[in-house]
């Protein structure tokens, strides 16, 4: 095998490998794996212009079909088979596959994406009435009704409940979860078992039936009023089975030769799972609170039976009702007047906007991947690498100091600067 390559000035590097034709191996230029030919744009155009096309005839000329999702559909269906037949004119089955099966799943992506898009969009344009009034979000509705006009009244009381009752949530789910999932992977057994299919048959749990043991166990039972913090129980009930599963799938995918070197090296069990383990899960840690946060933040039916709905501001979530966001939002929209119409979507874009901020602060607190350093961490490694450098330079310039001066009464070691942290060393130690 003899391999020429070529490097023009003007070009990048290409590499052409040159093989015997007896072994039958096409010979040509090596291919990018994700570059794109200009035949695939040609096959991926062609067929969707061709698709919306014939889409376009059949519903508005050969057939009495009418309807925009169903003409969406038809031109789908079309373009896929246009892109196969344009696909297997030049290449093999498995490669139309292939292709097919790409097209189909970035098709997926596309549409999950554009109805992300369209539910933010869509609530923000119902919202923007209330949104630019800055009472919105500095009142409460204690002193609004519903036919007073939207600068009147906010929703103010409503973050304050959320924020407090998922730090409780979080508070109580987040080292529970991990350790829970901790105990599946590292400790395991029978009762590792029982407590993994108890968490997966959580997962299902409907949240009106997490609403009614909140409502039964906390406040028919012990507090005798609704409150905030026993939506934070509701809440946690709905959150944490989500976190334990999450945390477990990515505590597996730690691979068990890390744990192996470290037990190799003389760690301890605890030492490796927080030195090992947790740093190298700590993205996909960081994931599963999203994921249960997510869960948490949105729901309404347990929230409904715990907190109760009140106008007033209560930062005491032991003592008196505490309204979320969700919950006013479910009280402003089933009101018939347009303002309160307008101020329930507008809370649910500010719900949203409210956890895009918590989803974009855990990944920056969780977000980096074993061993990257945040700038802070940085900064202070490598201010003590120059303290530990010229800390080892100073010692080794006494060193020579020691074997290559000539003894004499006046030692040249005292006069030298002392290390940092460290005192002068006395004349008669340093001559001893």
């Amino acid at each position: 095998m003899l391999t020429d390559t070529l490097t023009p000035r003007t070009a990048p590097t290409r590499t052409t490998t040159i093989i015997p034709a007896s072994e039958g191996i096409e010979i040509g230029p090596r291919r990018r794996v994700r570059a794109v030919r200009l035949d695939d744009r040609f096959d991926l155009i062609g067929a969707a212009v061709a698709g919306i096309a014939v889409g376009t005839l059949l519903f508005g000329w050969f057939t009495p079909l009418s309807g925009g999702v169903g003409w969406t559909i038809v031109s789908f269906i079309l373009f896929i088979t246009f892109y196969a037949v344009l696909v297997g004119m030049k290449a093999d089955r498995e490669e139309i596959k292939d292709r097919v099966v790409s097209v189909l799943l970035a098709s997926a992506g596309v549409v999950l994406f554009g109805a992300l898009i369209f539910v933010v969009a869509y609530t923000l344009v119902r919202g923007q009435n209330a949104l630019p009034h800055l009472n919105f979000f500095i009142e409460n509705m204690e002193l609004a009704g519903p036919l007073d006009p939207l600068s009147v009244g906010g929703i103010l009381h409503a973050v304050l409940g959320t924020l407090i009752q998922i730090s409780i949530a979080l508070t109580i789910t987040i080292p529970l979860g991990i350790l829970t999932a901790l105990f599946l992977n590292e400790i395991g057994g029978r009762f590792a078992k029982f407590v993994r299919t108890v968490a997966d048959a959580m997962t299902a749990l409907p949240s009106i039936v997490a609403g009614l043991f909140v409502y039964s166990a906390i406040i028919v039972l012990i507090t005798h009023q609704r409150s905030g913090f026993a939506a934070a129980m509701a809440i946690t009930v709905m959150m944490l089975p989500i976190v334990i599963r999450a945390s477990d799938i990515v505590l597996r995918l730690v691979a068990g030769n890390l744990r192996e070197a470290a037990y190799a090296l003389g760690a301890t069990r605890w030492r490796t799972v927080w030195h090992i383990v947790l740093p190298t899960a700590r993205p996909g840690l960081a994931t599963a609170v999203i994921l249960g946060t997510a869960r948490g933040i949105g729901e309404t039916s347990p929230v409904l039976l715990t907190s109760g709905v009140t106008a007033m501001t209560n930062l005491n979530p032991f003592s008196g009702p505490m309204i979320s966001l969700p919950l006013q939002v479910f009280d402003f929209v089933k009101s018939p007047e347009p303002n309160m119409i307008a101020r329930g979507f507008g809370t649910a874009a500010v719900l949203i906007l409210l956890v895009l901020a918590l989803f974009a602060a855990a990944r920056l607190i969780g977000g980096r991947g074993p061993g990257e350093l945040s700038h802070g961490q940085q900064r202070r490694m490598l201010a003590a690498s120059a303290r530990d450098e010229q800390r080892i330079t100073i010692a080794a310039d006494r060193r020579l100091l020691l074997t290559s001066a000539p003894a004499s009464d006046a030692d040249p070691v005292s006069d030298l600067p002392a290390a940092p942290d460290r005192p002068a060393l006395p004349k008669e130690e340093s001559s001893s």
